[in-house]
């Protein structure tokens, strides 16, 4: 899908280059009128079309074989003798012509209304010429530097977007993992929660496969999601940890990419809750403004192992973060004697 927007966007900005150009060379047709309006009453209005169309069409021809012909084949493969010599002899031969003809326009048609002298009109030909193949030579690559840069910023944004994809989807095996450690633990216990569990799960499950498959979710759905999680955590731990979680502040206009809090909870439980042999506890608060901030604490457990597969969901975090909110954000995560302490603060889609 990607590859078919570029390829659209690509196609758009070449058919609108045409148009440019006519945009280009009908200013400066309407100039070089401006310019010439004397003849009208000097020569007749047939001389000054006849003038105006013969000057125009002699530039564009020179502009269309330069930009067609000279500019790729010899000036962009870096063969720039040959390139300025080959602008030179089209100049001369433009020069040939268009002075020719204003000699006789001039010399003739004009008669003793205007003098003429063909060094004069050579030198006004070469330097208005060259103004304008200067000109055209300069918005063509204009327009190929804007080209060019869309194309870039395609790319970019695709790139981005295919990261960011990656990463969510490797939060939702990370996640199942764990819920269904949770759910194993109950059946071994042959709880009577474990029903309950199914159905949580499988509500965060429709969530996770088919409410999370956009960019952006209503951050109201995304802590319910969150609360029912805790609710499966709650039920897993019998109740013996302090769990708690406050929400200050309307979620329901407000949209966060989907899946950015759960990393650092689930963290907390692997690293603090679930090796805490008393007095655990978790503690999440949720402020909710033009910004969202989040405010994790938990208890740690005295000897902590480092665990050779860990760190998934934070790594992921802070790869997501950097590319959603690249230099825009603020992730902190403090290691107390006795706790964990995390702060994520985001700016709000509202």
């Amino acid at each position: 899908m990607q590859d078919m927007v570029s390829l659209e966007t690509r196609n758009g900005l070449t058919a609108r280059r045409p148009w440019i150009y006519v945009a280009y060379w009908g200013l400066v047709t309407l100039i070089f009128l401006y310019d010439r309006t004397y003849l009208i009453e000097k020569a007749g209005l047939p001389n000054f079309f006849i003038c105006s169309a013969v000057r125009v069409t002699l530039l564009i021809g020179l502009a269309w074989l330069n930009i067609h012909w000279l500019i790729p084949r010899y000036l962009l493969r870096g063969r720039y003798g040959s390139y300025f010599g080959l602008v030179f002899v089209l100049i001369i031969g433009y020069l040939v012509v268009q002075s020719l003809y204003d000699y006789y326009l001039f010399g003739y048609v004009l008669g003793p209304n205007r003098n003429v002298h063909l060094s004069a009109s050579l030198i006004y030909n070469f330097t208005h010429t060259s103004l304008y193949l200067l000109l055209t030579v300069a918005l063509k690559f204009s327009i190929d530097w804007y080209v060019q840069r869309e194309m870039l910023q395609e790319a970019q944004v695709g790139k981005l977007q295919a990261e960011v994809n990656y990463l969510r989807s490797q939060v939702n095996p990370h996640f199942l993992f764990n819920a269904l450690n949770n759910l194993y633990a109950l059946t071994l216990k042959k709880s009577e929660e474990a029903p309950d569990v199914v159905l949580k799960l499988a509500e965060l499950m429709e969530y996770m496969l088919y409410e999370s498959d956009e960019p952006y979710v209503p951050l109201a759905r995304e802590i319910n999601y969150l609360s029912n999680y805790l609710e499966l955590e709650k039920i897993r731990q019998s109740n013996q940890a302090d769990i708690r979680m406050t929400v200050t502040g309307t979620a329901d206009r407000c949209r966060i990419p989907p899946f950015l809090i759960l990393p650092l909870v689930e963290n907390a439980f692997k690293h603090g809750i679930g090796k805490a042999a008393f007095d655990a506890y978790l503690y999440i608060d949720i402020q909710i403004n033009q910004t969202l901030e989040v405010r994790i604490a938990n208890s740690k457990p005295p000897f902590e192992e480092k665990e050779k597969n860990g760190g998934i969901g934070l790594l992921n975090l802070r790869k997501r973060l950097e590319l959603l909110y690249p230099a825009n954000y603020l992730l902190q995560i403090t290691e107390q004697p006795d706790r964990y302490e995390v702060f994520l603060k985001i700016d709000l889609l509202c």
